[in-house]
């Protein structure tokens, strides 16, 4: 088991008792070690719709019960919900999800009373895991009284009064419901602010929705039902429900660092926390300070607790996959939007689906008047941790290497290193190689002028790693 941009992740094979019962344990007795919960305190525990979710909920529930600490079940409802319902209490929480991830694999979220555990965090429970590994045998499951309704009521809550009764009376939109624990409560908040809502594509089977690299099938899900139904947007989530998905009136997929970028104005930003990855042209597209950090929910949270502690105001951030995290509280209408420093996928929703009613424009029109570098992003799957190791290895072993790997897309003018390799080639476009942090997958992000130009780099991409790979051996 390891940790990854935001998280522990593996397969389900290896997660199931003794690993969740030993992390569960290692997250108790942290907290305990640490003085932030003390014996008796409440650790709020929920989980996304996988199929192994229960079983693993339930084994962690036991252990967190012989650490001395009372586990309280949230049931299947958003990480952000559980996360904004646990701070408010004052309390530790732990999800149970893999995100996006395909089902044969899962995760857990660990969250200090305070808020997302940090990477000294993350250091010291799996030290805590080292030393009790052996000593771990009894993996009785365990359960606890059930607040999963005001759980989520209560994250619902947040937003209720946000753009006014009749903020989106007029939309026609669609939630792509599959089996994200975001699907109802998008439907819940979005007819509540008078839009005609339709519910498209439930699914009692998981289906793991990547909002960051949305896949061919899905898209064509997605505008198929655009057509069908004559929507303005179709909206969806991960399977925790902290990574938004919007759709424009084709069923065409908005980039998630646009979403976010609309987010910060709505907000009215002064500061925003931003990972390399998201698009270069953010830091020309408001009256905001950017702040770039390496990727992960971890990295976007550092960032703006040095925006705080440096007396900074008004501070959010995001991620390339569009879920937002904020900092500082923000008013918006008659509500006042504490912080909430984890990823969030409603935010940016209401967001920009806001800004659509209030122009009343359609949402390709809004997203092409940002006039942002045309950005794309895929992964290779199943791509060995070693092997993706060996290629940044290679990529960084010195110019010649990049130059001579990447002379077919062009000259190298400039690297960064913050997370992966991102190179700016000629002609303004952009390449970013990246081992996934949390799976056995190869991200390549891309920009270039244009939709054809950026689609053809991305393929090139793509398709060079593959060859690197298949020639190494």
């Amino acid at each position: 088991m390891k940790f990854g941009t935001s998280g522990l992740r593996g397969l389900v094979t290896d997660l199931q008792g003794h690993a969740s019962a030993l992390y569960a344990t290692a997250f108790g007795r942290y907290l305990l070690d640490a003085g932030l919960a003390k014996p008796g305190d409440r650790v709020f525990v929920a989980g996304d719709y996988r199929p192994s979710t229960p079983d693993i909920a339930a084994t962690c529930m036991g252990a967190l019960a012989r650490t001395g600490l009372v586990a309280v079940d949230c049931g299947a409802i958003p990480t952000p919900a559980l996360a904004c319902y646990a701070m408010a209490r004052g309390a530790a929480s732990l999800m149970v999800t893999g995100s996006h991830i395909p089902a044969d694999r899962n995760g857990i979220k660990f969250y200090r009373p305070d808020g997302e555990i940090d990477k000294t965090d993350e250091q010291r429970i799996n030290q805590i895991a080292a030393e009790l590994s052996d000593a771990i045998r009894d993996l009785t499951p365990g359960g606890g009284s059930d607040e999963s309704s005001a759980a989520m009521e209560s994250f619902l809550a947040r937003y209720r009064t946000m753009l006014g009764k009749d903020g989106l009376s007029g939309l026609r939109i669609g939630v792509y419901q599959h089996s994200s624990v975001a699907r109802d409560g998008l439907v819940d908040i979005l007819a509540g602010f008078g839009a005609d809502v339709i519910a498209l594509g439930r699914s009692e089977t998981f289906i793991p929705v990547d909002t960051e690299a949305v896949s061919a099938d899905t898209i064509q899900l997605l505008a198929g039902w655009s057509a069908e139904h004559r929507l303005d947007a179709i909206v969806s989530a991960d399977g925790d429900g902290d990574r938004p998905l919007v759709a424009d009136e084709n069923g065409a997929p908005l980039r998630g660092d646009l979403l976010g970028l609309i987010a910060a104005k709505f907000l009215g930003a002064s500061v925003v926390v931003t990972p390399v990855t998201s698009n270069s042209g953010i830091e020309a597209s408001g009256a905001f300070e950017v702040i770039r950090t390496k990727v992960g929910s971890p990295f976007v949270i550092d960032g703006m607790n040095m925006a705080t502690a440096a007396g900074k105001s008004a501070i959010m951030g995001f991620e390339a996959n569009g879920g937002v995290l904020t900092a500082s509280s923000f008013q918006s209408g008659a509500t006042n939007l504490g912080a909430l420093p984890t990823r969030d996928s409603f935010l940016p929703i209401l967001a920009c689906l806001a800004l659509a009613k209030s122009e009343a424009r359609p949402l390709s029109a809004i997203a092409s008047a940002f006039n942002l570098p045309f950005a794309s992003a895929d992964r290779l799957e199943n791509f060995p941790v070693d092997t993706s190791a060996a290629f940044m290895t290679f990529l960084r072993g010195g110019a010649d290497n990049l130059g001579s790997f990447l002379r077919p897309l062009g000259e190298v003018l400039s690297t960064s290193d913050i997370d992966g390799l991102r190179v700016t080639l000629s002609g303004g476009r952009t390449i970013h190689f990246r081992p996934s942090g949390n799976a056995p997958e190869m991200r390549c992000y891309v920009e270039a002028a244009d939709e054809t130009s950026s689609a053809a780099l991305l393929s090139q991409g793509l398709t060079m790693i593959q060859q690197w790979a298949a020639n190494r051996h």
